[in-house]
């Protein structure tokens, strides 16, 4: 697949609500010392669609997309999560039983519904 992947900064790629830049920045500072930033990624594929989520990172790769701002928040994404995150929004939710981040909107870049027509069932 020929993503294209988009430029600009990182309001004109994704939306990372408030909620969410806190908790990076809280879960950065609690980190070990060498981990520098929160990597976004994409993997998997197929009917079970893609899984998006996060990780520490202590250096970004020379293709990463680089966000940060003055506040401690910093945030690497490869080339190929940026295009499907392009469009997206990255929340935090936590209602005192569960916590947890949240992608919206993350078929917006590429199309589609998240539903797999092949699989002998409805939208997954």
């Amino acid at each position: 697949m020929d993503m294209q992947v988009p430029s600009g900064s990182m309001a004109d790629l994704i939306n990372v609500t408030d909620a969410a830049k806190s908790k990076i920045v809280e879960l950065i500072e609690g980190a070990d010392a060498d981990i520098e930033a929160v990597r976004v990624f994409v993997s998997g594929g197929g009917c079970g669609g893609m899984n998006y989520g996060m990780t520490f990172a202590d250096s970004p790769d020379k293709r990463d997309h680089i966000f940060s701002e003055d506040a401690g928040f910093r945030m690497y994404m490869d080339p190929v999560a940026l295009g499907y995150m392009h469009g997206a929004e990255i929340d935090y939710k936590d209602d005192g039983v569960n916590a947890t981040f949240v992608f919206n909107n993350v078929f917006q870049s590429v199309g589609g519904s998240g539903a797999c027509g092949g699989c002998g069932g409805a939208g997954h």
